[in-house]
């Protein structure tokens, strides 16, 4: 159920509705990939006018455009003043959080899940935006270390947990 509507929201739905929240690039950026999109076929030598390649620049900009989505986000808005007076003590934690990210060398995607834990100080952060604060810096040009650091540094400035701790197992294909 959704803002008090009896409807049940698949999770098909529940995605398409993050996804149209998603920041565009804007026009001109998504012209100016598409552009390079179309170079790249030329470059290898595949004609962009073939009929199963005529639209890819345009779809390739668009993919681009969404796997690299963090960039127009910023922990504040991820946030959105979500966080919780709590007496918890206990550690929380939040396993198998999938995350779709790109190797910044090589432009290769990789995937993973990551498990993010803290012991609360005070404060909490509702679980699904935990898993929204690691898709946010998932979906920009990365290296491991990078991202479990940035991953790290955004709990410990939201919460300012007693502990955090945090591991990711990736498939990497580059």
């Amino acid at each position: 159920m959704r803002d008090g509507n009896s409807e049940t929201e698949t999770e098909l739905q529940a995605a398409e509705r993050r996804i149209s929240k998603i920041q565009r690039c804007g026009a001109a950026r998504v012209a100016s990939m598409e552009q390079s999109f179309l170079g790249l076929l030329e470059a290898i030598g595949e004609d962009p006018q073939r009929e199963g390649l005529v639209r890819t620049p345009g779809r390739a900009a668009r993919a681009f455009e969404f796997l690299t989505a963090g960039y127009r986000q910023s922990l504040d808005g991820i946030i959105n003043h979500a966080l919780f007076e709590s007496e918890a003590s206990e550690i929380i934690l939040v396993k198998d959080i999938e995350l779709y990210s790109l190797c910044e060398h090589h432009l290769i995607p990789f995937i993973g899940k990551a498990h993010v834990a803290y012991i609360p100080n005070g404060k909490v952060v509702g679980l699904s935006k935990t898993a929204r604060i690691v898709d946010m810096f998932a979906r920009r040009l990365q290296i491991q270390e990078t991202l479990t650091m940035q991953i790290a540094d955004a709990l410990m400035k939201a919460l300012h947990p007693e502990a955090s701790g945090w591991s990711l197992r990736l498939n990497i294909s580059a």
